[in-house]
């Protein structure tokens, strides 16, 4: 909004400095995380009272998760507001790729409220049938590609390789929906501890804006061979909202928690994440960024078909983050030690840049 009208007054006097990405950037971060700080108290009274139990917690799960009981959920609706209003106010909202990464972010979103609102409602951990959810989850990162394929070419492009790229033709739209889906679940199963999810969602999103600036702009990525996107670079202001957002709701989640962000967060933050990854042409670096989510997921699933062909676990509980729990870690020390594990496979995916 605020870029349309510094374009109109042709970037006179303050307004010059909205013509700088890094600039929007930055007060894009702020602007995301004051609206989330000041809204948040009143927020969480609203949903302990609507809510009342609040999250449910299920029974056989780690036994010092039973004093959680009556901790409101939903959370995440507080960083959709923050990060929807900081974008609507810094951006040039004429870029196509915005309007992918909200389809998804809000998409996934309102699919993630119905799951947290049936759970709640019934007083169960259950939620909304993985079926349908999927489908829903599907034919919103359909339409989100759909609208970036319209943008981009259709390679896959190799990290460590210099320009190269394996042609997908009309099968990326596939490949694009299922990187989005995988990684909003990943998130989502990620989201099991205070603050685990939040900050490595933060790095993620910190990682991205870099990657997305230097992929927008054509001297940088011809400098390190890397795919250039025009346009890209405004997602680097998208990702410094999830940042900001991100923060303001960590001062809420930190341990003991006074919120959850529930799947309405998670969903969101994970599938915003996968579609400025396939804006940006960079679908494997998430995989190393995002590496810490690539593991919970592959936990659950490793734990679920070995139980199924054997009877036996391979982990003590999954996600793994509850198999270190039932280790004897402290929570504190589960959260940490993956915020660090967080920190160094963000390092690794940005070294992807240069080592080519």
């Amino acid at each position: 909004m605020l870029y349309i009208l510094a374009e109109w007054l042709n970037f006179e006097g303050f307004f010059n400095l909205v013509r700088y990405q890094t600039f929007r950037a930055g007060a894009t971060l702020m602007t995301a995380l004051v609206i989330g700080l000041v809204i948040g108290p009143r927020f969480i009274a609203m949903l302990r009272i609507r809510q009342g139990k609040g999250q449910p917690i299920r029974e056989d799960g780690p036994q010092t998760h039973l004093a959680k009981r009556g901790t409101p959920t939903m959370g995440g609706l507080m960083i959709l507001i923050s990060l929807t209003l900081s974008v609507l106010i810094w951006m040039d909202l004429r870029n196509p790729f915005i309007w992918a990464c909200f389809a998804v972010t809000l998409g996934f979103g309102l699919i993630g409220f119905l799951d947290d609102y049936d759970k709640v409602t019934k007083a169960s951990h259950k939620g909304v049938s993985a079926r349908i959810r999927l489908l829903m989850e599907f034919t919103v990162a359909g339409i989100a590609s759909y609208i970036i394929v319209s943008q981009i070419n259709t390679f896959v492009y190799v990290p460590f390789v210099n320009d190269f790229g394996v042609e997908l033709g009309v099968f990326y739209y596939a490949f694009a929906a299922i990187v989005i889906v995988g990684a909003g679940n990943a998130v989502n199963l990620t989201d099991g501890l205070d603050g685990l999810a939040t900050m490595p969602v933060i790095i993620a999103a910190g990682t991205f804006a870099l990657i997305a600036y230097l992929v927008g702009r054509v001297d940088f990525s011809t400098y390190l061979g890397i795919p250039h996107v025009e346009g890209a670079g405004e997602l680097a202001i998208f990702c410094a909202a999830i940042m900001g957002a991100g923060l303001a709701f960590l001062w809420f989640n930190a341990p003991p928690a006074a919120v959850f962000m529930g799947d309405t967060g998670s969903l969101a933050l994970g599938g915003a994440l996968g579609a400025i990854a396939v804006a940006t042409h960079h679908e494997i670096v998430l995989a190393i960024v995002g590496g810490l989510f690539v593991f919970e997921a592959l936990s659950v699933i490793i734990q679920v078909v070995w139980f199924k062909r054997t009877g036996r676990r391979v982990f003590r509980m999954a996600p793994i983050h509850h198999h270190f729990e039932q280790l004897g870690w402290s929570e504190s020390k589960v959260v940490i030690r993956f915020w660090i594990v967080a920190i160094v496979l963000a390092l690794l995916g940005l070294a992807t840049l240069k080592l080519r």
